[in-house]
């Protein structure tokens, strides 16, 4: 009896099981011809971002929604090969596509935990879900998971499932794949990772906003720590290894800066190009523009710009905190509050925010985002001493809650500094063939996108006169011609508005001056003198040769002190003219465009200035201007350049009325440079903030590391042009030869004493005649 229940019993689920089986078998006949194509494995083309390069191959920006770098499974190291495979699938070698090992492993430590507490996922499977299926948890799911997994083991190999896994997997922080994860949280290539890190990235499929470093790096210790112990278990790696990486200090990029050199803006102004051609495209279709940007040219600009920016911040004294949080409000825990008050500021490069936590005797001490508590003291407090006193407002006083600047200088010691609000920019151009050599519009991309290189149209002042000065040497001005160098009136009738009496920037007048001499003290009313003389139309005129917008330079006198409207690409341009013997370039910035297989899609052909350049000026303009532009460094108002210890540099101040704009435009006969400091919204940067002061050493902090190594250039006296000694008071040829030696066209010379010189009276709006004779004006 109990012989023929138990046959019963084994029959019934022996039919069971069979009618599972048939049921099963019926379900993947039916399900298996309507599983997707695997077309989009074996053709793999993920989206890949738009890559942004300099010349020298460094990439300065990315732009799409997946940030992505391919990766071949050869160059994927051993270790992250193991750590992957101990975290996630470490059978994935020997199963078929699904793990009945792990199915049965998992199943028995859930039931055990008394609830879902592992997967049973393989590598495959999540390739299947991760190209085909959503996350939904359901059984039909899980039932397609399985037979993709099936189909896929079957159409690649398993190096080939694992290469796919490696670039496709999200893994937070907009990284796909482990190529592009090593860059986001270690900033280095998935080649140069170490143990550690690779358990740490190893242990991100899992949930990565769960275990994010940069969100919750105590939460990724924890599973980087469980990664490793499961390789030592695997005898991937020694008891030594896994002790010394259990141990080890990761350094988690925090900084959104994923870039070895910081070059926003023009990375930007690629995208915005690019985009007006490839449209939708530009951000999956891999494209790869190699710019002009030279590396280290760019980061020294960008170090220029910003040292500049924070010493005119510094002259003008610190304005207190940025905030205050009521730190009274926080319960036992402390740290989270400050966290997620940090968590809302952003960062500026070097410049920290941090929330003063204790003022003392001995200095402040500040909360810094991720933990860290800073020491400020002695030379660290010079910058903000007035707001550590006690009477000080509390609104603007240094206490407990106020949120902060900080910064480590050169020694290594913390320093309370602060946002600056003015502006600043340089661009440099090689005046050869007009490729953009580094660009910064501004001091800080994220804060202020506007570039202004390209969209700001401001004042040149001073750095204009010498477009004049260059109109006046066509129209027989030599270096030699003198001009009166005093003051000027000119009524309502004469202006059509306002009285006018233009003066000086000291306020000093030296009466005959020689034209080189004028131009290197950028004498104001000299060079009103020589306007008055060459015709405001002429000069009108003259000046858009060299690209400048003729409607922004109206036909007054207030020209000759550049009072109409540029942007610094514009005067980087112009200036190219005088540093290449005379040619106007189109300035550019992309040098090729790739697609993602290599071919090159455009690739720049500009015109130089020895093939194709249009010739704008006679090379002999061009040539004297620079003489007289190397006299403005030797011993002119740009004097401070000299510290370069070159003898091949040239150029010119810029200083608008009320100091609102400063300039300095410079070159040598390999690189132009034009630096530019002012506030979005124009006023006074102050008292004495001059060409000079603000904007010069800008070009000189970048031209020093921009020309290092780089021998000093000549420039070659063009024919037509003569030498002759001259009389230093009078501009009048010295027979004796007694005199100091200037340049002239050769149609030009100066005459000889006692020819009978006609004086100009000054101011009477008089205009000598094409080939000007008299030397006085």
């Amino acid at each position: 009896m109990l012989a023929r229940r138990l046959f019963y019993l084994a029959a019934a689920l022996t039919g069971l099981a069979l009618a599972g089986a048939l049921t099963l078998a019926i379900a993947v006949i039916l399900t298996f011809p309507h599983l997707p194509s695997l077309e989009v494995l074996t053709d793999y083309r993920p989206k890949i971002p738009l890559r942004v390069y300099s010349a020298d191959g460094i990439l300065i920006g990315e732009f799409g929604e997946e940030r992505r770098a391919l990766v071949k499974i050869a160059q994927v190291p051993p270790a992250l090969r193991q750590a992957i495979l101990a975290a996630e699938d470490e059978r994935f070698y020997q199963h078929g596509g699904v793990d009945y090992l792990g199915v049965l492993r998992a199943a028995y430590s859930n039931f055990a935990a008394g609830g879902a507490r592992q997967g049973a996922s393989t590598i495959t499977m999540q390739v299947a879900r991760n190209f085909f299926l959503t996350k939904e948890k359901t059984l039909a799911r899980k039932f397609n998971e399985a037979l993709l997994a099936f189909k896929i083991e079957h159409s690649l190999s398993k190096d080939e499932i694992l290469e796919l896994y490696v670039n496709q997997i999200y893994l937070g922080q907009r990284a796909y794949g482990f190529a592009a994860a090593a860059q986001v949280y270690f900033g280095r290539p998935l080649a140069e990772i170490s143990l550690a890190e690779a358990a740490m990235l190893a242990g991100l499929p899992k949930a990565p906003s769960r275990f994010n470093p940069v969100v919750n790096l105590k939460r990724a210790k924890q599973r980087q720590a469980y990664v490793l112990r499961r390789m030592l278990e695997l005898r991937y790696i020694s008891e030594a290894q896994y002790r010394e990486a259990e141990k080890k200090n990761l350094a988690v990029k925090r900084d959104l800066q994923d870039f070895a050199v910081r070059a926003d803006y023009p990375a930007e102004m690629v995208r915005q190009a690019v985009y007006e051609r490839f449209q939708d495209d530009t951000y999956s279709r891999g494209l790869k523009v190699y710019t002009t940007i030279y590396s280290q040219h760019q980061d020294a600009a960008y170090r220029a710009v910003r040292k500049g920016v924070m010493d005119y911040d510094k002259r003008h004294g610190y304005r207190g905190p940025e905030g205050f949080i009521d730190l009274n409000k926080a319960d036992a825990n402390l740290e989270e509050m400050l966290e997620d008050a940090l968590q809302e500021v952003a960062e500026s490069d070097d410049l920290l925010p941090a929330v003063v936590l204790e003022v003392g005797a001995k200095g402040v001490k500040a909360y810094r985002k991720g933990g860290e508590t800073v020491e400020i003291a002695g030379d660290g407090l010079k910058f903000a001493q007035k707001m550590l006193a006690d009477k000080v407002s509390p609104n603007l006083r240094i206490r407990r809650g106020a949120l902060i600047r900080v910064q480590k200088d050169e020694k290594r010691q913390w320093n309370i500094v602060q946002l600056p609000r003015v502006e600043a920019a340089l661009v440099s151009i090689d005046p050869q063939d007009g490729a953009l050599r580094a660009l910064v519009g501004g001091f800080d991309f994220t804060r202020n996108k506007y570039n202004h290189v390209v969209q700001a149209i401001r004042q040149p002042g001073s750095s204009f006169k010498p477009f004049i000065y260059s109109a006046a040497l066509e129209k027989g001005f030599t270096p030699a011609s003198v001009i009166n160098d005093a003051p000027l009136y000119f009524d309502a009738a004469q202006t059509g508005s306002e009285p006018w009496e233009p003066k000086n920037y000291d306020g000093k007048y030296e009466g005959p001056l020689r034209m080189r001499m004028a131009l290197a003290k950028s004498k104001n009313l000299v060079s009103i003198r020589i306007l008055q003389a060459i015709g405001p139309q002429y000069a009108q005129d003259y000046v858009s040769r060299f690209g400048f917008d003729p409607d922004l330079h109206p036909a007054y006198l207030t020209m000759a002190l550049g009072a109409g409207g540029v942007t610094p690409l514009q005067m980087v341009t112009a200036y190219a003219a005088f540093a290449n013997g005379g040619f106007r370039l189109t300035p550019y910035l992309i040098q090729r465009i790739e697609d993602d297989k290599g071919p090159v899609l455009d690739q720049a052909a500009p015109a130089r200035s020895d093939e194709g350049a249009e010739r704008i000026l006679d090379p002999r303009n061009a040539f004297i201007m620079t003489s007289m532009m190397q006299d403005v460094v030797r011993r002119g108002t740009a004097t401070r350049a000299q510290a370069l210890g070159r003898t091949d540099l040239a150029g010119k101040t810029g200083t608008t009325n009320d100091f609102i704009d400063a300039w300095f435009c410079g070159y040598s006969p390999s690189l132009v440079a034009v630096a530019w400091i002012g506030f979005d919204q124009p006023k006074s940067m102050g008292n004495g903030e001059t060409g000079a002061q603000a904007a010069l050493p800008i070009w000189i902090g970048y031209m020093d590391r921009a020309l290092k190594g780089v021998p000093d250039g000549t420039y070659a006296v063009p024919g037509g042009v003569v030498v002759a000694s001259v009389n230093p008071e009078t501009g009048l040829r010295d027979p004796d030869g007694k005199g100091i030696n200037e340049y002239f066209f050769q149609e030009y010379q100066p005459h000889d004493p006692g020819e009978g010189l006609s004086a100009m009276a000054p101011g009477d709006g008089g205009r000598p005649p094409q080939e000007v004779k008299s030397q006085i004006f």
